[in-house]
């Protein structure tokens, strides 16, 4: 019998999270205020009713040996470290949070990924193999990061119509220069681009759910010391929920997709 999974995806504005068999994510608001501890009390009381063995968590982080080697950026501190699955009651796998969400967008090839979020996630997979990436922090450009540009700080400093340039002509870089086969935009400031780059596709907004149950579907080890950093996904059809729950995701993932790929 496949394992329920319950998939949690941390990020410095929301937490959201789903348990395999249901449809409906529930989310509560982050911040800089947000502890690992109060992350794992509030997804213990929300998830209360759903059925679940094991959990995955998306980390807005650096993820070595499946534990958070840095802390949060737009959160408190207290994340590295903390017994995860001690606070959630169950075996718990961490990855970097866009590492999650390029798992659940992949489609074959070499992909590369980028989070439009508070920050910058990035990660890439090529041939099925994932590569989490710390783009966000490397410098761009003006004594400013790649995180500057893309993220939330530069879209406000930016205004909607100049950030929308620096998008399309970051994305386009990456791609040449990563020889990416396509990109797919992912995170809460996607909805905010009219006009995608050439190779690229949005991502739906569940991906980072489907994302974590492929997590638990590989054949990796259950203890997070021993979790490796790179992970294979070998297809979209995934033995970890049943085949009609996973055609029941797709199709909400197709209703919440904000634009059809380029």
């Amino acid at each position: 019998m496949a394992q329920r999974v319950l998939v949690v995806d941390v990020g410095g504005t929301h937490l959201k999270m789903l348990a395999s068999g249901h449809q409906t994510p529930r989310k509560i608001a982050s911040g800089p205020e947000m502890t690992a501890q109060l992350m794992c009390d509030w997804v213990k009381k929300a998830a209360r009713g759903w059925r679940y063995e094991v959990a995955a968590i998306g980390y807005p982080g650096p993820v070595a040996h499946g534990r958070p080697v840095h802390e949060p950026y737009n959160m408190s501190k207290g994340w590295v470290g903390f017994d995860y699955a001690k606070g959630l009651g169950c075996p718990v796998k961490i990855i970097n949070d866009a590492a999650m969400q390029a798992m659940g967008s992949y489609q074959g090839g070499r992909m590369l990924f980028l989070g439009l979020g508070t920050g910058l996630g990035s990660a890439m997979i090529v041939d099925g193999i994932v590569e989490p990436m710390e783009l966000a922090h490397l410098p761009y450009k003006k004594g400013k990061t790649y995180e500057d540009y893309l993220g939330l700080r530069g879209l406000k400093r930016m205004g909607k119509k100049k950030w929308r340039r620096y998008v399309a002509r970051i994305v386009e870089e990456l791609q040449k220069a990563l020889e990416a086969d396509y990109v797919v935009l992912g995170g809460g400031n996607v909805k905010k681009i009219k006009t995608l780059p050439a190779k690229t596709r949005l991502g739906a907004n569940g991906n980072a759910f489907v994302g974590g149950c492929r997590l638990w579907s590989e054949k990796q080890s259950t203890e997070p010391t021993r979790s490796p950093r790179r992970y294979e996904v070998k297809g979209r059809s995934q033995p970890i929920w049943q085949a009609s729950q996973l055609l029941s995701m797709e199709k909400t993932n197709r209703r919440m997709n904000l634009e059809s790929p380029a």
